[in-house]
């Protein structure tokens, strides 16, 4: 207690050089929480964007093709059948889910109920639609496997769609609505967990079964959009390869045309946020760290500069009879207080912030790529002991010049 109630004397000797030091190693700390909190707010604002959707999933679309093939000329559309899904499960080793989907557009107060309108995307899917973008059930149930073969005339609305044909909030389940004139008994109400989705949030969409669609836009078997998921441990581009091979082979398509089917791998992107929010990291621990260390050295130039005024009194404490581990233990002491103290403060503050921006200003405002930023209590841990072993280094080098002077020279020196 003696020995620190002696180095806090000294450290407030001179408050001013003390405080502009130690100024220096609180911004350099802060600056880094700061930092490290905002690059994990971004991840996870960006992982939040698309959290509903199965990381090794893809997106399979239909385009005009690119190539002459088989005597169809280029340009060609063509669409996908309810046979390449049956291909597809039969013929991909790597699938595990298989999900087609049909959009049946969204025209101006197109679902009715008595007195009021509401304007929705129409989308027909089947049961394991669920499995690739997951949907956030509120009221009743999703749709199921016996209402696609049975081909019933049920539908799930999305919670802004309720919210405006039931504006009192009763419960739906069970009521029908009209859909281009048909009536459709509800019997679920649901919201997307991911900020995107395919063909439109399903907020504002309401869900038919596949089949019972197909027959109501009366265009055939056609398929709109495929989306698939691939076995666990299996690359989803793998499958995403094969089941582009197989459509273009059902369907007349050249091997090599490259524009004809589309697809989006969501397994790519995901693999893409991974290795950039790794830069981004590595990028803000050099430039924090650099930030700190400069911090670091002004710490050190103090102590060298506090060494050289107290030359005369480190000169008699030696003449005394002091070790010289002694002499030395005060200076790295000295150095290592003034750095835990300013860094700490520094490191509590920049926590503090980022917890304040997160409570009144990230929470209360919608559509933001940042969220939740944070400081994990384990990159606290580790910044708080660089920040002491910087401390300590910072007063290894007044104190190895402290040991370097001589009594009897510290003693006549002015």
């Amino acid at each position: 207690m003696d020995r620190f109630q002696e180095i806090w004397v000294t450290i407030t000797r001179n408050k001013v050089r003390s405080f502009l030091t130690g100024f220096g190693v609180f911004w350099g700390i802060f600056m880094l929480m700061i930092m490290l909190g905002a690059g994990t707010g971004l991840q996870h604002g960006m992982t939040d964007q698309l959290e509903g959707f199965a990381t090794n999933s893809i997106i399979i679309w239909t385009s005009n093709t690119s190539e002459p093939y088989q005597g169809f000329q280029k340009g060609r559309q063509w669409n996908m059948h309810n046979r390449d899904v049956e291909i597809l499960g039969q013929s991909v080793t790597e699938l595990d889910c298989l999900s087609p989907m049909l959009f049946g557009g969204n025209n101006t107060n197109n679902i009715v109920y008595n007195e009021n309108f509401s304007t929705a995307q129409i989308k027909g899917v089947y049961a394991n639609y669920n499995r690739v973008e997951r949907q956030s059930i509120d009221r009743g149930r999703f749709i199921n496997e016996m209402d696609n073969l049975d081909e019933r005339k049920i539908c799930v609305i999305g919670t802004k769609v309720y919210e405006e044909l039931f504006p009192t909030k009763v419960n739906p389940i069970g009521s029908y609505v009209r859909i281009w004139g048909i009536y459709f008994q509800v019997v679920g109400v649901v919201s997307g967990v991911s900020n995107v989705s395919i063909g439109g949030r399903s907020a504002e969409s309401v869900f038919l079964p596949f089949k019972t669609l197909q027959k109501l836009i009366n265009q055939g078997d056609i398929i709109h959009v495929l989306m698939a998921t691939s076995k666990p441990n299996v690359p989803a581009s793998k499958m995403e390869t094969r089941i582009k091979e197989i459509l273009k082979a059902n369907n007349h398509i050249s091997p090599t045309d490259e524009q004809a089917v589309g697809g989006f791998n969501l397994e790519n992107q995901f693999n893409i946020f991974k290795y950039l929010f790794l830069g981004i990291a590595i990028v803000i621990w050099i430039v924090g760290s650099g930030t700190l260390i400069a911090g670091i050295i002004g710490v050190s130039n103090i102590m060298v500069v506090t060494v050289k005024e107290r030359t005369k009194e480190i000169g008699i404490r030696r003449a005394l009879g002091a070790k010289p581990r002694t002499i030395m233990g005060q200076i790295m002491w000295e150095s290592l207080v003034l750095t835990a103290i300013a860094g700490i403060s520094g490191l509590c503050f920049g926590v503090l912030c980022l917890y304040l921006a997160d409570t009144y200003w990230l929470q209360n405002t919608e559509n933001m790529f940042i969220s939740n930023p944070m400081v994990s209590f384990t990159t606290a841990v580790v910044s708080t002991i660089i920040l002491l072993l910087f401390g300590i280094i910072a007063g290894s080098i007044p104190a190895a010049r402290a040991m370097q002077i001589k009594a009897i020279d510290a003693i006549q020196e002015e």
